[in-house]
């Protein structure tokens, strides 16, 4: 769905970011404990096979559920995906929900990629997920879950770049805003979940 609405200049403004500014590349990845709320906005790049698509999103972790809406540079909603305790549901952009226990399929259904929505938040704050498998390579990068993860920081070591690379594709994200959140806003449940149906 989304490789239909590819457009360069998108690409071009991603790039520029990242050439912009100084970073400081992430070399050490300790395990989670209790990773902070957080509200994160940005951009997001995706290449499958040599073919690119570009939108934005918008992300809240909360404790056990979060969410992400994912956007065209123009502002059209292409899909929203939301974790709590009970699983994972999709919205696609014509408020049709869907739900399942696995992020990676409602993801490919609705997105046209898998997004590891299990780790992400724990990758985008710079831990590794306790009791998987990983590796640290030689140049910082994390392995884990099938992925290769790098990660830049600011100087308060908030995400600014996030990298993910397996075998099938690559996922960028370069984060424009990253606010931690009180814990007293949290939320237990997906708004959308009455009125999930199976894919």
């Amino acid at each position: 769905m989304m490789t239909r609405k590819i457009l360069p200049f998108a690409a071009a403004v991603l790039l520029a970011a990242c050439a912009q500014n100084n970073y400081t590349e992430q070399s050490e990845w300790p395990q989670a404990q209790e990773i902070d709320d957080f509200a994160a906005d940005g951009r997001l790049a995706v290449k499958i096979k040599e073919k690119g698509s570009y939108a934005n999103f918008d992300w809240r972790y909360q404790g056990q559920m979060q969410t992400v809406d994912v956007n065209t540079p123009l502002g059209n909603t292409v899909g929203k995906l939301c974790q709590d305790s009970l699983g994972v549901l999709a919205v696609d952009a014509k408020g049709r929900v869907y739900q399942a226990q696995n992020a990676a399929e409602l993801s490919s259904s609705l997105l046209g990629f898998e997004l590891p929505l299990q780790y992400l938040h724990l990758w985008a704050s710079g831990k590794r997920a306790a009791g998987e498998p990983y590796q640290i390579l030689a140049d910082g990068r994390l392995q884990q879950s099938g992925w290769n993860i790098r990660r830049s920081v600011g100087e308060q070591n908030e995400a600014k770049i996030l990298f993910l690379e397996n075998s099938k594709l690559s996922i960028r994200l370069v984060f424009d805003d990253w606010d931690k959140l009180p814990k007293s806003e949290r939320k237990m449940q997906c708004a959308e979940r009455s009125g999930a149906e199976q894919p």
